[in-house]
């Protein structure tokens, strides 16, 4: 009877420990599920948000076409303006030329036409001395020279009592003729003195009118091509204005998707760092197994190589493998890709890929020393079953409660942290903060996806580059995190040491 009671009740706690059992295990998966759902809204944001990203940095790169496109407009316009005011200043310098050149002939023309004026004058006077000379004349030589008059010369002659008298007065007739044959020839010099100098004055009058009018119509000439090049002038200085305006509204434009970026860049490494704090919470909850080798292809090993070389160049062959290890077990795991290029490439984890360095060390092939940390790795080698590194510096800094220390770098598989005081890090000696160690892609001409540490770090901020190269290679994490890279940027600084392997 007791043995019939004992044996139900063990039969009754086994079903109850195996109801319990399963009861847990659906509760898990349920919970595992519920969490991966949450991973997903979490990515799709996070798409979304570098959708708009990508679509920013599309419009500051337009932008910056245009800015550029305009400045070359301003500089033209520019030109143009210096050139179309020197043609200014050049015709303006001609026509004061010109202007003095009809000075010069206004007063040639008043000298001219005063003395036409003074030989009008004359003219009168001698035309007058003429009528005079002329009526005289002709009253004389009537009397004298017609017969039948009283006075008549042949009358006065033959009215001589004596030879002598006759001669006499032939004589004086003679002396009446050469005077008057002699007043009749100055009257005739004196009338082709005044026409030639009246044709002299005239043809003067003539020049002087002919050479006012070229001087006007050259003035008039020189005058419509200054209005006109003034015209080409403020037409120029209007659409440099106009260029100018655009300029400073490209800058303002420029200035505003500048903050929308970094808006969203900081918007980014939130939802980043909430995606590696999920992708840490449910990799909590169970273990996976990431052990065992890996069937890798030449490329693939030298992809491996390549990125232990670029991330642990400087550290012992234990931080090679671990390294290695990192990127192993992230192929492994089914919070990762599944492949060792995909891990490597996977966006915004390694910043020795995303640097180029990587792909650098490929072209001139890794060091032997790495390839044969990656063949170890590759036939089942680890140095733990790590998922994250970093410096030791942001390990402490992000308050991870769980890490090993192998080198400069370090390793945990869970991101577990302690609460802390909100407070702003002290620098270390010589290092900069990541915030200090951004630059906007507008200074460095690259995209840059980091945010200071004020975010809960993500997964690839849990990554962080060797120590070794204060340069890119510090920058590795996890995940997509943008802040990873400014952690790695930072860990080299820490650290102080420089790149010795084979880089």
């Amino acid at each position: 009877m007791k043995k019939r009671i004992i044996t139900a009740l063990l039969i009754f706690f086994l079903c109850v420990d195996l109801f319990s059992s399963v009861s847990y295990a659906s509760e898990l998966d349920e919970t595992i599920a519920n969490m991966q759902q949450e991973e997903a809204q979490t990515k799709e944001t996070i798409s979304n948000l570098e959708k708009q990203t990508k679509e920013t940095r599309d419009a500051i790169s337009a932008l910056q076409g245009q800015k550029s496109q305009t400045q070359g407009n301003i500089s033209n316009l520019e030109n143009k303006s210096n050139v179309l005011q020197s043609t200014i200043n050049g015709y303006s310098s001609k026509l004061e030329d010109l202007n003095e050149e009809i000075s010069v002939a206004e007063e040639q023309m008043a000298e001219v036409s005063a003395e036409i004026v003074q030989l009008d004058k004359e003219l009168r006077e001698a035309k007058q001395k003429e009528k005079e000379r002329h009526d005289l004349l002709m009253h004389r030589m009537k009397s004298t020279y017609e017969s039948g008059g009283s006075k008549g010369m042949l009358i006065i002659l033959l009215e001589s009592g004596t030879i002598q008298e006759f001669l006499t007065k032939f004589e004086y007739f003679k002396a009446i003729m050469r005077y008057d044959n002699k007043v009749i020839a100055e009257y005739k010099a004196l009338q082709e003195d005044i026409e030639q100098k009246t044709a002299v004055v005239r043809e003067k009058e003539a020049k002087l009118d002919e050479y006012q009018s070229m001087l006007d119509e050259k003035h008039g000439e020189l005058t419509e091509l200054t209005d006109s090049v003034k015209g080409q002038l403020n037409s120029t200085r209007n659409s440099l204005s106009s260029e100018k305006n655009k300029l400073a509204d490209f800058d303002k434009q420029l200035t505003d998707l500048d903050k929308k970026m970094k808006a969203l860049e900081s918007q980014v490494a939130a939802a980043q760092a909430k995606l590696a704090q999920q992708i840490a919470e449910r990799l909590a909850l169970t273990k996976e197994d990431t052990s065992g080798a890996y069937a890798a292809s030449a490329t693939e090993l030298e992809w491996l190589a390549a990125t232990i070389q670029a991330e642990a160049g400087g550290e012992s062959y234990t931080g090679k493998l671990a390294v290695g290890s990192v990127i192993m077990n992230r192929v492994k795991s089914s919070a990762f890709p599944n492949t060792i290029v995909s891990v490597i490439t996977q966006n915004l984890q390694f910043a020795s890929y995303r640097s180029g360095k990587v792909e650098l060390i490929i072209a001139n092939g890794p060091n032997s020393t790495c390839i044969q940390a990656a063949q170890e790795v590759l036939d089942g080698a680890r140095v733990g079953d790590y998922l994250f590194f970093m410096t030791q510096y942001y390990a402490d800094y992000y308050g991870i409660s769980e890490y090993t220390m192998i080198g400069n770098h370090a390793f945990f598989y869970r991101w577990i942290t302690n609460k802390k005081v909100e407070q702003t890090p002290e620098e270390p000696v010589q290092q900069e903060t990541p915030a200090e160690q951004q630059e906007t892609p507008q200074e460095t001409g690259q995209e840059t996806t980091q945010e200071t540490p004020s975010a809960e770090p993500s997964e690839e901020q849990q990554e962080q580059a060797p120590a070794e190269n204060p340069s890119d290679e510090q920058e590795q994490a996890p995940a997509e995190t943008p802040s990873e890279e400014q952690n790695s940027e930072n860990s080299g600084d820490e650290s102080g040491n420089q790149e010795n392997g084979g880089e």
